[in-house]
């Protein structure tokens, strides 16, 4: 027996009353029927009318974004950028709030995450409950810090650069991205034409005048000539393969943070924050309190930058395993610590690699995994090793909790917790939590 296809209410509004803010750049809301909002463009305490994005009659939850303030929040602020608001430029989630605001939306959404999550008030988590800007990025109401160094535009069908909408392949053509960093802007992306070309991700390095542009050219499209603003380096995504190859210039640029020089190739990973790096090798650093000597591990190494800040610390008796799956990127971590004898870089996942080192103890480790978490295997193992202290580096507060209830598990709590805001204007945010091992009869 068939039955009804459910109603769809896309388009249909409702006043309604704005609640918490939840994970992922929304507030929550609930219409008449008693149906869950994630509301976009909206801030707690408002009343707004939402208009709904996605859902239908009788689904768990809707989206929405809010049309219409009707009373608006103290700390609304009118959008700086010209191409954000309901339907428009996904990239940033609080363009309409007090930079201030937006921090204290961040750190509500990391306590809602570690309480439900992994059962922890700030205060058990050794979290101040605050969420701190990079230096200079503390701005006034309607201005935009100009921080993200690699921005990945989209290229509509007529050739035209600029950003997805929110959950949306449609492009929302812009002539400038007010968060981009200045080296970025410079190349003059946005004022080009792209003919053939689906994507152009523009990569500005911290530290060196190194500036490239990965392309993803459309099935059978061929690539136009590259005529930027600035010299720059061209890459293609190879369409058959996936693979990252070399047009002109160098395959890799230079960044440089705690000290020394990092390649990272083939559009690789590197945080997208100009501060980034420096900010959470200190804050690592100086939870570790590394000593000479001691046996650590960096696992999702990535280019090297931890293992570095590590080996130079460790010293000449002191030992550093990195562990990264990109094989790129594995590359270019050993080329980067080729002149610290005592690091060793394997590549492969870490839930596999790991197992097969023989390590059986370690003093110090540090995690950076991907947005997913690191996830119980790895924890467990990791638990396993009885390091003196761990680094757990998180740029998603729900993956973090979740990991930190299966260290709990395996005897590990937080000392302390720091939660910066690396990505102003958007939902998130990057955490470095520091774990010791729960004393006997606490």
């Amino acid at each position: 027996m068939q039955t009804e296809p459910a109603l769809s209410l896309v388009g249909q509004e409702y006043e309604v009353e704005i609640g918490p803010v939840a994970h992922g750049g929304h507030c929550l809301a609930r219409n008449e029927a008693g149906q869950v909002l994630f509301v976009r463009h909206a801030l707690p305490g408002e009343r707004v009318v939402a208009r709904v994005t996605e859902g239908e009659e009788g689904a768990r939850y809707l989206r929405a974004d809010a049309v219409r303030v009707l009373t608006a929040s103290k700390d609304r602020v009118e959008a700086p950028c010209p191409f954000a608001g309901p339907g428009r430029c996904g990239g940033c989630d609080w363009q309409h709030a007090a930079p201030g605001a937006q921090r204290r939306l961040k750190a509500a959404v990391l306590t809602e995450q570690l309480a439900r999550l992994a059962g922890l008030t700030p205060q058990e988590a050794g979290w101040d409950g605050t969420v701190e800007p990079a230096p200079g990025d503390k701005v006034a109401k309607g201005e935009v810090p100009a921080w993200r160094t690699r921005v990945q535009y989209a290229v509509d069908a007529e050739g035209r650069a600029g950003l997805r909408r929110h959950r949306s392949h449609d492009v929302e053509v812009i002539d400038h991205c007010m968060i981009a960093a200045p080296e970025v802007s410079e190349l003059g992306v946005e004022a080009r034409q792209w003919p053939q070309i689906a994507s152009v991700e523009a990569i500005a390095a911290t530290g060196s005048n190194d500036r490239q542009v990965v392309l993803t050219p459309r099935p059978g499209g061929r690539l136009p000539i590259v005529e930027l603003d600035r010299p720059v380096s061209v890459l293609r995504i190879g369409e058959r393969d996936q693979a990252v190859h070399r047009v002109h210039g160098r395959d890799f640029v230079r960044e440089r943070a705690a000290g020394r020089t990092w390649r990272v190739g083939e559009g690789g990973f590197w945080q997208v924050h100009r501060q980034a790096a420096d900010l959470l090798v200190e804050a690592v650093m100086r939870g570790l309190m590394p000593r000479k000597g001691d046996m650590a591990l960096d696992l999702y190494c990535g280019v090297g930058l931890f293992a570095g800040a590590l080996a130079e610390r460790v010293g000449e008796q002191g030992a550093v395993l990195g562990i990264e799956s990109g094989r790129r990127a594995v590359q270019d971590a050993r080329h980067n610590l080729q002149d610290l004898p005592r690091v060793r870089v394997e590549q492969g996942k870490v839930d596999h690699v790991l197992p097969r080192t023989g390590i059986t103890e370690a003093d110090l480790v540090v995690l950076d995994p991907p947005r997913t978490g690191a996830r119980r295997t790895v924890v467990d193992h990791v638990a396993g090793l009885r390091p003196r202290r761990i680094a757990y580096v998180a740029c998603d507060p729900a993956a973090l909790a979740r990991d930190l209830a299966y260290f709990a598990e395996a005897g590990y709590r937080p000392v302390t917790l720091r939660a910066f805001d690396l990505f102003p204007m958007t939902h998130h945010m990057e955490c470095v939590a520091i774990l010791a091992p729960v004393k006997k009869g606490s």
